[in-house]
């Protein structure tokens, strides 16, 4: 089936389809974001994490379990030193995250997360070697003003909290660096490094701050928020494979819209004049870099060599 036609309309329903499990996707991490925050008022982060990451690996399992064994992929894993590294700021970007929202409005900590790209973009050259044009520079100097003004406001709320954001969006950026390192891995078997991580530091340094569970529905939402959080991972995953990339990845931005709602709903949380300017300035820079890293994708594929379609002596016979 061609682009033309029938199969433009398929292009279409595939970015609509898309597009729908996007925002439902970020929908999701919102509600994920919020019951994590609930949550940690009562109770441990590394408790929290610890049953959160169980019920995932629950949800998870018959993935898991499918072909080889688990053991076997984690000993045929490739590059295992960057495998372990990519795990470990997994689960330190997770427990920043949890320990941001603790301190921190939940759309202040959604801010800062959204600022993650631009650091990967800031870092790639040096790492990646990447080519980063002088227009995705300014980009970058415009979302790097957005952190600063979030800054300020910020660390009159809590100055824990902001180095706790700071460091958990350095550990989320390095977990993308690192990915794209391990573009040959599975993404089931980095879904599984990512939660086997995470519950080894949950058993490990929950024990320390263990609060008995105070009633069924706090159990419950324990266990919700490893399936929300599993549901919004396969979401998402599944979002970029239907649509293209250009088209869904704005729509990462509604978080924010969703955080502020539900910021306000629950915890009754307004937004900061600083906030709201501080994270235009970032989704604004976000929004410019994804759009000249695609001019540049299809500038690159326009200039490739188009293929040669001369039958050769076997597959002419």
């Amino acid at each position: 089936m061609t682009r033309n036609g029938l199969g433009a309309g398929y292009m279409m329903s595939g970015n609509l389809a898309g597009a729908l499990l996007m925002l439902l996707g970020m929908a999701a991490f919102a509600l994920n974001d919020t019951i994590g925050k609930w949550l940690v008022a009562d109770y441990g982060v590394a408790q929290v994490i610890l049953l959160r990451s169980v019920a995932a690996c629950l949800l998870m399992a018959p993935f898991f379990l499918r072909g080889k064994g688990v053991v076997a992929r984690v000993r045929s894993a490739p590059r295992p030193g960057l495998q372990a590294l990519r795990a470990i700021c997994a689960t330190a970007e997770v427990f920043c995250f949890y320990l941001s929202v603790f301190y921190m409005p939940l759309v202040d900590v959604m801010a800062f997360w959204m600022a993650a790209p631009i650091y990967v973009v800031a870092v790639s050259p040096l790492l990646l070697g990447e080519r980063v044009s002088a227009k995705t520079w300014t980009a970058v100097g415009l979302g790097f003003a957005g952190v600063l003004i979030l800054l300020a406001p910020s660390l009159q709320v809590s100055g824990l909290g902001v180095l706790f954001a700071l460091l958990g969006t350095a550990a989320f950026a390095a977990m993308v660096i690192l990915g794209r390192s391990l573009r040959e891995t599975p993404d089931r078997d980095l879904v599984l490094f990512q939660l086997a991580a995470a519950l080894v530091a949950g058993l490990l340094l929950a024990p320390f701050d263990w609060q008995p569970v105070r009633s069924a529905g706090d159990l419950g939402l324990l266990f919700l928020l490893g399936l929300v959080a599993t549901g919004a991972h396969m979401l998402v995953t599944r979002s970029l494979k239907l649509a293209d990339a250009s088209v869904v990845a704005p729509l990462q931005y509604s978080l924010l819209v969703w955080g502020a709602l539900l910021g306000f709903v629950v915890f009754g949380d307004v937004p900061a004049t600083g906030m709201i300017a501080g994270a235009a300035l970032i989704v604004g820079s976000g929004l410019i870099v994804l759009r000249r890293t695609q001019r540049e994708d299809e500038a690159a594929r326009s200039k490739a060599p188009a293929p040669d379609l001369t039958p050769t002596q076997d597959t002419a016979a």
